[in-house]
């Protein structure tokens, strides 16, 4: 964790309310910082079902191989993250400390190693040494308690500067459920069908299918939509766990994705997993300011999205936001090198309200003035339409700062 904390960074954190079915205790390892906590633990009631969506990176850590081979059942009871070493391409290594953590994880809590699922963060290609923490794991999952979610935020975090949390409560039937979720993320950050390492939890009665559904939908425009600088981890992990303890309050138990029953739910599940997914752009690393790129009469919404991460991703376009410089030019070169139809002469840009660009030249109403002024703001929008079609998509993402290459010029040291 760096010194400084994100001026982007929440002005309060939410309460965040137990989860009935979850029990939550953290740890100091030594993994690889000295007096902070390094190890995570969460144990869930029996009958937890669990979804989950991973990195796309061909390089993934050995704990994503881990939880990947046990979503198929469905079923969790234990979690465990360590950070300080993302354990991955550690080879055969990497394959025997998951296992060993594996059954440490299910004796402790007395399930079988197909109910434990795992997540590292941290450095890649040093070997965990699980002897380091393995040994904790029985006291954790005993004295877990079910208040510790920010505690639980903190102890998975590197180079983040703050804890990322948030949370809802919304009807299901008649009964009131809740979902809770923890982030971490500060760069490296180009989630790929999943996020650096985030964890929900909620006690409505949900079938893994069903849970699965809702997860992966529901990524496609939060984590799925935001980049720090274009790098996609190989440990992303998204993890969903349903306790279903809310069912004895009245909730009824759903299995199916289209149940009617499930829109108010799915709706609140959005707005948690965007919440996360916008605390991790704003805690991108040295980030100063978040980006927010809208791309409009595109030919598909997919093309949209394409032309919006070209434009987000561009370290020209995210250096001109640094140093508050309205350079719509790189905004122009950003679209023009997505790969994707557009027609020069039918370009239009905003930055915020001011029109920059228009029909292929510089708008005749563009004042500097008043666009220098926007670009002083700690949250800037820009908007490209493409002028071909009704595709449109939007992505969030923060500058590039000086700070950005001095934290990561020296990470391993």
């Amino acid at each position: 964790m760096s010194a400084t904390i994100s001026p982007l960074a929440p002005k309060k954190y939410p309460k965040m309310p137990a989860i009935e079915g979850v029990r939550i205790s953290t740890a100091e390892a030594g993994i690889k910082y000295k007096n902070r906590t390094d190890l995570l633990a969460m144990v869930f009631d029996a009958g937890t079902t669990v979804a989950g969506v991973f990195t796309k990176s061909k390089c993934p850590s050995a704990p994503v191989d881990f939880c990947r081979q046990n979503l198929g059942a469905g079923k969790a009871r234990v979690l465990v993250v360590n950070s300080g070493n993302a354990n991955a391409f550690t080879g055969q290594k990497g394959r025997a400390s998951t296992a060993l953590t594996g059954e440490a994880a299910a004796k402790a809590a007395g399930c079988t190693p197909g109910e434990v699922f795992l997540a590292s963060t941290g450095v890649i290609g040093e070997p965990l040494d699980t002897t380091k923490f393995s040994h904790l794991l029985a006291g954790l999952v005993k004295d877990g308690k079910p208040d510790l979610w920010t505690e639980a935020a903190k102890a998975i975090m590197t180079t983040d500067t703050y804890p990322k949390v948030a949370t809802a409560t919304v009807k299901l039937g008649d009964a009131d459920v809740t979902i809770n979720g923890i982030s971490k993320g500060a760069g490296m950050i180009a989630p790929d069908m999943a996020t650096m390492l985030s964890f929900i939890a909620t006690d409505a009665p949900i079938a893994a299918p069903v849970l699965q559904d809702l997860l992966s939908r529901g990524t496609a425009k939060t984590f799925n939509a935001v980049t720090v600088d274009s790098d996609t981890s190989t440990s992303d992990t998204l993890l969903f766990f349903a306790t279903g303890a809310a069912a004895r309050r009245g909730a009824p138990a759903i299995s199916d994705p289209k149940d009617a029953r499930l829109g108010a739910f799915r709706r609140a599940l959005g707005k948690v997993l965007k919440s996360l997914a916008l605390q991790v752009v704003r805690d991108g690393e040295g980030a100063r300011k978040q980006v927010e790129v809208t791309v409009t009469g595109a030919k598909s919404a997919r093309s949209a999205k394409r032309i919006a991460l070209s434009i987000a991703n561009s370290p020209l376009v995210k250096t001109a936001v640094a140093g508050e410089d309205a350079n719509w030019g790189r905004v122009v070169m950003a679209v023009g090198k997505a790969g994707e139809p557009a027609d020069r002469d039918r370009l239009s840009i905003w930055f915020g309200d001011n029109r920059l660009a228009h029909e292929g030249e510089r708008d005749p109403a563009y004042s500097e003035e008043a666009t220098s002024a926007y670009m002083k703001r700690d949250d800037i929008r820009i908007r490209a339409d493409i002028g071909i079609g009704r595709g449109k998509a939007t992505v969030w993402t923060c500058d590039l700062t000086k700070e950005y290459v001095a934290i990561n010029g020296d990470y391993r040291s």
